[in-house]
């Protein structure tokens, strides 16, 4: 990464952060331009939420935006998935940890920030202290900042044990909600997963229910119904396969799950993988049905994920997925609108658009869209990053090339 480049990043940084000591950096990397860009929006989504809640500014500071009416109810709520959201997402950026590289010493600032954020988020005694109990909402983002730490071992190390302890009882605290009888129940799981990585002992009922209700709920060439029923929407992405392949995955790294079922769930990512890579169009943009479109890129969350396990199937290159993550994130979150005057998300899918919003839809609710950035977990000179940027499919046969057919898989 040359001066230039860095330059750019360091622009981007925390308020309250400095950036003298860090304009030197001591190795030198190729400038990777998606990467680049990929590092300043995650920056940008994340700086407000992050800074503002390390300085216990949030409440104060954040704005609500909401649909007509449910102003009240969201504002108790809205905090929490600022927060669990933006951890879901950035996460495997940190897990890299910091290194003596320029975006290293950004990494290790990032962690400083998001420890602060989390330790005031949890600590009854702050201003900031957010709610992981009124309501059924705050079991949602429970589930997202339990799967940001999940992805991230070092950002739960660096936790104090006040800390580490004040964690386990806000996601403990979330039990009292009772899920939904659809892809809630992952959000019961999730949590359970956490807390076993972290204290060995999680609620495996609330495990074992949720996986086998999803397998019950399994509709074939890779998508699940969204409880009995099938959904078309983006759910599958949103949260079903990403929290399902991550709580299997912890229960079989703990000795208590089956390695099979796991092998068997990521075919099934992988495939519903390789349809979401052939939902992006020649432009970036992707067929706007369902529920929550204003998580924007965030419905992709599982191409994300499936690049950052290095699991592609062998179709689609390293270089092609970025390339059309790249396309959608630039499509859903460069629209004039997309945010504030002040830097925070506003309602939309492209821009701002209020009418987007479902009645639990909050600004909170918008940083979904960082688990779209999962692959920065990657390092630079991993193939994602380093392959050259190529077409993706809808991008191949809109121009006329000629491709393979598509073809469902069997299980």
């Amino acid at each position: 990464m040359n001066r230039r480049t860095f330059t750019r990043l360091a622009a981007t940084l925390p308020i309250g952060f400095s950036t003298h000591e860090l304009l030197q950096p001591t190795l030198v990397l190729p400038v990777n331009d998606d990467r680049t860009y990929w590092l300043q929006l995650i920056q940008k989504i994340a700086n407000p939420v992050l800074t503002a809640l390390a300085q216990n500014q949030l409440k104060a500071t954040m704005p609500v935006e909401s649909a007509s009416g449910q102003q009240a109810g969201r504002v108790l709520v809205s905090h929490l998935e600022a927060l669990g959201r933006t951890m879901a997402g950035i996460a495997p950026w940190l897990e890299l940890g910091g290194d003596d590289s320029a975006e290293g010493r950004l990494r290790k600032q990032y962690l400083d920030l998001a420890r602060k954020a989390i330790a005031n988020g949890v600590n009854p005694q702050s201003p900031d202290y957010l709610n992981f109990t009124k309501g059924g909402q705050p079991l949602v983002d429970a589930a997202f900042l339990a799967h940001g730490m999940l992805r991230s071992p070092k950002l739960w190390s660096i936790l104090d044990k006040n800390e580490q302890d004040n964690v386990v009882k806000a996601l403990q605290a979330s039990r009292v909600i009772k899920p939904g009888y659809n892809n809630w129940l992952l959000f019961s799981a999730m949590v359970e997963a956490a807390l076993l990585k972290y204290t060995g002992s999680g609620d495996e009922l609330r495990m074992d229910y949720a996986i086998r209700q999803h397998q019950a709920w399994y509709k074939g060439d890779g998508a699940y119904g969204d409880g009995p029923d099938f959904h078309w929407d983006y759910y599958n992405s949103y949260v079903i396969q990403p929290m399902l392949l991550d709580v299997v995955k912890t229960l079989v790294d703990t000795g208590k799950g089956d390695k099979n079922l796991l092998d068997t769930l990521l075919i099934r990512a992988q495939r519903y993988a390789m349809i979401q890579e052939r939902l992006i169009g020649p432009d970036g943009s992707f067929a706007a049905f369902g529920r929550s479109l204003a998580y924007r890129c965030g419905a992709f969350q599982l191409l994300a994920q499936i690049s950052l396990l290095r699991s592609l199937p062998s179709e689609l290159s390293p270089g092609q997925a970025r390339s059309a993550l790249t396309a959608v994130i630039r499509r859903t979150m460069d629209a004039p609108g997309t945010f504030d005057g002040k830097g925070w998300l506003q309602i939309g899918l492209c821009g701002h658009q209020p009418a987007i919003g479902e009645t639990y839809i909050s600004t909170g609710s918008l940083y979904l869209c960082s688990v779209a950035f999962l692959p920065l977990g990657l390092p630079e000179t991993d193939p994602f990053w380093a392959s050259p940027s190529t077409d993706w499919t809808a991008k191949k046969i809109w121009s006329g090339q000629n491709m393979p057919v598509d073809h469902a898989i069997k299980g």
